[in-house]
């Protein structure tokens, strides 16, 4: 494996990323850039066509930085899995859902390692990168890429490394968030270190792949709980006739022991909805019940419905019914200022609404189209985002903060805005209602 470290070491080693997605795109760029020979691959043929001709498909990751990848002629992207034989390494970047039941959907994993055994050669890195429950580096990949006959560390190398992506986001980046990495034994770890060390600016190793999965959870519990938390108090805020968003204003103007999250119309993301559940499905193996991230399920998942009602009694306290109302929702991304509309609450609002007998649309200037996606087919498009619009509805529900919405001119004249995001501010003047959700 010296060879593998010293090929890392002087850049000669070639990259391979299987997912080229929010996660496997920007981590390509980033080794590329680097001075990484990289291979990107994807079964979408889609994706491959688009990034070949220098395109991006993830607004916040810029076409410019993709075509001068593939200019520089060290960013190759393909559908044949073939040409993993040519890669050092082999970073794996492929969705983990849940299942109907809320159980862990390894299918993706587990098929992307089969079809890398089956071209495994001596001397390579298999790193994941999607987040999953402790144990699963250890427990199902490494048997799947042993079923080739080679066995880890001596003939190949393992290890986890969990994604870090917050889409968006202007102060940190793929290359400058610091990397946890945890092998499946110490050789692993050397090397899956010596490679992220290559390309990132910071490289956290831990003990274990074990650990590295468990704080990749931790992170996404952490959140899951206090959104939870000011979800709760948000409901029962409004019982008391106190403002959530006040409250949360003051609180946070203590220096110290105090951490802000704010309430919302439900969970988003490609992490916050599912992963935790990933630890509280593995915690019941060893008899053990994780009540605290149960009892955030209950509250987040919750809140689409919580806020249907609240749309239903405001309608109702204007003497109209649900049923016929022409409502649009504002915002498809599950947060501001971005195209990722991954288990976007938005959503589960429109078919909720929908159900009701309610007309609804969307506007959303990130999603000229509502994409089909596993739960949802929607087959809407957007409508335009301007007053005229906006006043021939009888109810705007605001489920994303986009910029786009902030201008108060947007809801002049407008009979009555459900905030979700409390970004209408001021209240506009005149008889516009505007109910905080």
């Amino acid at each position: 494996m010296n060879q593998t470290l010293s090929r890392i070491q002087d850049r000669s080693a070639v990259v391979g990323i299987i997912g080229q997605g929010y996660v496997g795109l920007p981590l390509a760029l980033v080794f590329e850039e680097a001075g990484f020979r990289v291979l990107g691959l994807d079964v979408d043929a889609k994706k491959i066509d688009a990034l070949s001709r220098g395109e991006s498909y993830i607004r916040h990751i810029g076409s410019d930085r993709v075509k001068a990848s593939i200019d520089r002629g060290r960013f190759t992207v393909t559908t044949d899995f073939d040409r993993l034989s040519e890669c050092d390494a082999i970073l794996i970047c492929v969705p983990t859902p849940l299942g109907t039941h809320r159980e862990p959907d390894l299918s993706y994993i587990h098929n992307t390692a089969k079809a890398i055994a089956t071209r495994l050669r001596k001397g390579q890195l298999v790193v994941l990168e999607s987040t999953t429950y402790p144990g699963t580096t250890d427990e199902e990949v490494l048997p799947l890429l042993e079923a080739s006959g080679l066995k880890c560390p001596d003939d190949f190398l393992l290890a986890f490394s969990p994604e870090r992506e917050d889409p968006g986001n202007a102060h940190f980046n793929t290359k400058t968030i610091p990397k946890v990495v945890g092998g499946v034994n110490a050789p692993s770890t050397e090397a899956a270190v010596a490679l992220y060390a290559a390309g990132v600016d910071k490289v956290v190793p831990v003990s274990s792949a074990r650990v590295a999965e468990s704080s990749k959870l931790l992170e996404n519990v952490f959140r899951s709980i206090n959104i939870a938390l000011v979800n709760e108090l948000k409901v029962t805020f409004d019982r008391m006739g106190i403002n959530v968003w006040e409250v949360i204003e003051a609180a946070k103007t203590k220096p110290f022991g105090f951490t802000a999250f704010y309430p919302g119309p439900g969970l988003g993301g490609h992490c916050i909805p599912l992963d935790p559940f990933y630890l509280s499905w593995k915690a019941s193996e060893y008899g053990m019940w994780t009540r605290f991230i149960e009892l955030a399920g209950e509250i987040n998942t919750g809140m689409p419905r919580y806020v249907v009602s609240k749309v239903a009694d405001a309608l109702n306290d204007a003497r109209k019914s649900v049923k016929g109302s022409r409502i649009l929702v504002l915002g498809l991304s599950y947060k501001e200022n971005i195209d990722d509309d991954r288990e976007s609450p938005s959503y589960e609002l429109i078919e909720f609404l929908q159900d009701k007998g309610a007309h609804v649309d969307y506007c959303d200037p990130y999603f000229p189209h509502a994409r089909h996606g596993r739960r949802h087919s929607l087959n809407l498009s957007s409508v335009p985002c301007d007053n005229a619009t906006f006043r021939s509805y009888d109810a705007l529900l605001v489920s994303t903060a986009h910029g786009q919405f902030k201008d108060p001119a947007l809801y002049a004249g407008v009979d009555l805005v459900i905030d979700t995001r409390n970004i209408v501010q001021p209240a506009p003047a005149g008889p516009t209602t505007v109910v905080r959700a």
